[in-house]
């Protein structure tokens, strides 16, 4: 069952399918913390370019908060699922998106501090994430991502099962997933040590990319 030793290992593994973009000036790797940030660090390493964090918060029904109507970025950027959004009103939409951009704001600023966000327009974007089991909330970021308006969106992820990996593939215009097994329980099984990723730890993994990306230049 295990695959990856670890999330840095999973990174190195996905950076071999990602060889084409090493060192281009106009792609960036946005991972999902905080698991996603080891493997953002290792694959930012390896392909020499820039890390930053995508969040983004589900914005759920007003009478089932795990039915998802949408998600809402760090902009106030919205995507909706219009299946569900249809019957839910207007006005609820629009409190919900200016408390969740708050929420979202608050987020980011534990990651980054007061560094503004990067501007992702015809930016090549890899987003990255250890894994995936349903792929719902990569899908609410690639949407989010596609707001932006970026000449390239990629979704790089060591593992996921078949049907989420399909999925995603209608997200974006470059799917890599390393293993789809047929058995799929979680994704901590694919990886002999999944411990969790403490937020200091995940600061820690952007800050040293930032200061590559400064040697660099």
């Amino acid at each position: 069952m295990v695959t990856f030793k670890d999330r840095k290992e999973a990174g190195v593994f996905l950076a071999r399918e990602l060889q084409q973009y090493k060192g281009k000036k106009d792609a960036i790797i946005l991972a999902i913390p905080r698991g996603g940030l080891e493997i953002g660090n290792a694959l930012a390493k390896e392909l020499r370019l820039p890390l930053d964090v995508i969040i983004v918060k589900k914005l759920g029904h007003p009478y089932n908060e795990e039915l998802a109507v949408g998600a809402v970025g760090l902009e106030g950027e919205l995507v909706l699922n219009q299946d569900v959004a249809h019957d839910v009103p207007k006005d609820y939409i629009e409190e919900k998106r200016e408390e969740l951009a708050e929420e979202v704001e608050k987020r980011y600023e534990l990651f980054r501090g007061k560094i503004k966000p990067p501007n992702l327009k015809n930016k090549i974007v890899i987003i990255v994430d250890d894994g995936i089991a349903t792929g719902a909330t990569m899908i609410l970021c690639a949407r989010i991502v596609k707001k932006t308006k970026p000449k390239k969106l990629i979704i790089a992820i060591p593992v996921g099962p078949i049907e989420g990996v399909e999925k995603l593939k209608d997200e974006a215009d470059e799917v890599i997933c390393l293993k789809t097994p047929i058995f799929f329980g979680a994704v901590g099984e694919f990886y002999e040590n999944f411990q969790q990723v403490s937020d200091e730890e995940a600061k820690n993994y952007l800050k040293e990319i930032e200061n590559l990306m400064k040697k660099k230049r």
